[in-house]
């Protein structure tokens, strides 16, 4: 039986489709890492938060409790501190909130990608498939033929003996 014709091409199409699903994992191992660096942050963010919420209630305390001037002041600009530090870990957290759903669309176009290889891959077994079928059809064609011509041969030639 002849070789098929499209091997290289299925070839070629095995190793992309390899290269896809190397490339996919490598972009879902990438987003595993902007979501826990995400979490990270929020987890800062959090404890930040909470600090500012106990200094306030702390100076509400001081304020009812008619502490001085001087002390009220020193705490305002401490919640001021408190703030300032609070406001850039959120833009942080927003801005890896950014790198995660960019991560994340790298992993579904990777997919996709992988997904559109797996079925050029599939493509051309069936094609394999339906080839080696026409191929055996024409050998036993041919075969078929031959074999009437060795039996024309035959008869004919018992037949020019008689």
């Amino acid at each position: 039986m002849a070789k098929y014709p499209l091997e290289q091409l299925q070839l070629i199409k095995k190793r992309r489709l390899e290269e896809a699903e190397r490339l996919l994992k490598q972009k879902k191992e990438e987003l595993a890492q902007e979501q826990k660096k995400l979490k990270t942050l929020e987890e800062e963010r959090n404890i930040t938060k909470k600090h500012r919420l106990e200094k306030l209630e702390q100076l509400r305390e001081d304020m009812d409790a008619g502490a001085g001037a001087v002390k009220i002041e020193i705490a305002k600009k401490y919640l001021e501190t408190v703030d300032v530090e609070l406001e850039k870990k959120e833009r942080a957290v927003k801005e890896q909130v950014k790198r995660v759903e960019h991560a994340e669309k790298a992993v579904e176009d990777a997919r996709k990608d992988m997904l559109q290889k797996q079925q050029d891959v599939e493509k051309l077994k069936e094609h394999k498939i339906e080839w080696k079928k026409e191929a055996r059809a024409e050998e036993q064609q041919k075969e078929n033929v031959l074999s009437d011509e060795l039996g024309t041969a035959t008869y004919n030639l018992r037949k020019r003996r008689k």
